[in-house]
């Protein structure tokens, strides 16, 4: 299942325990019926036209607690206010984080978030089993994330293929250039230049810079990680993001709505190309 250069110690750490969380669920609830479930969701939000708006987009992330910076302050009954806050301050999308093992996150935020607002979710975890598809579009998610650099091909493959027949944007997250082609190779459309890395949580700012011109004309770009302020969402939309997504800059301060509209309103500054 992992992609060769994975890094073996942390990536199957990782995995397993997803894995273990899984087959836990799976035992309640039956892959079968998961799916059955799943296709009779609702049709989803349009992801994809929400990251084409105009400008450089923003997408907001809500999480409870992360492995670099530990709680933000958000508690689990916020979680609704929250996501109003961030469609009045002007995101495009909402993120969710739902990992439980290293974030707290749970699937269940999401569908609170999702129910609060309009706009389209995007669910944020370590997806490596086809379960998780379904459970995630059960959950309400019209986008998700497939980490590149933890998959082989053939998963990497079936799991997008997966995902865009019930009706979801895949986020090909990638951290290198290699990463990236192997995306494009699986037929991945919206590409996310992660600036995290996998195994050691270290910020290399530089990363979607570097990754973002070599990418198809075509691909929709997006910068996750490192956007702390208006500037850096500038500095990003001046190198083909489409989109960034944004999580401490907007869930460290008190004021989630500023915080959303200073960002939002930096996305639609003349300096931002659009597709538009």
């Amino acid at each position: 299942m992992l992609a060769p250069n994975a890094d073996p110690d942390t990536a199957s750490a990782v995995v397993a325990g997803v894995l273990r969380d899984v087959a836990k669920r799976e035992a309640a609830v039956s892959f079968r019926e998961i799916k059955a479930r799943s296709r009779a969701m609702p049709p989803t939000r349009d992801a994809r036209a929400a990251l084409l708006r105009g400008g450089c987009g923003v997408i907001a992330e809500i999480k409870l607690s992360s492995p670099v910076f530990g709680p933000t302050g958000v508690a689990r009954g916020d979680i609704a206010d929250v996501a109003r806050a961030i469609e009045e301050g002007g995101a495009h999308l909402i993120a969710c984080q739902t990992e439980r093992l290293r974030f707290d996150g749970s699937l269940q935020d999401m569908r609170l978030a999702r129910e609060a607002v309009e706009l389209p979710m995007v669910c944020r975890d370590v997806i490596v089993d086809p379960y998780q598809i379904h459970e995630a579009r059960c959950y309400g998610a019209d986008m998700v994330p497939l980490q590149v650099g933890i998959l082989e091909e053939a998963r990497l493959s079936a799991l997008l293929d997966r995902a865009e027949s019930l009706g979801m944007v895949v986020m090909a997250e990638v951290r290198t250039p290699e990463e990236a082609d192997r995306a494009l190779k699986v037929g991945a459309s919206v590409i996310a230049v992660n600036s995290w890395t996998f195994d050691t949580n270290d910020l290399h700012r530089g990363a979607f810079a570097e990754i973002a011109p070599g990418l198809p004309s075509e691909v929709i770009k997006i910068s996750l990680g490192g956007v702390q302020t208006p500037r850096d969402l500038i500095d990003a939309a001046a190198c083909g993001a489409d989109a960034v997504l944004a999580a401490e800059a907007i869930m460290s301060g008190d004021n989630v709505r500023a915080a959303t509209r200073a960002l939002a309103a930096a996305g639609q500054h003349p300096a931002c190309p659009s597709r538009r």
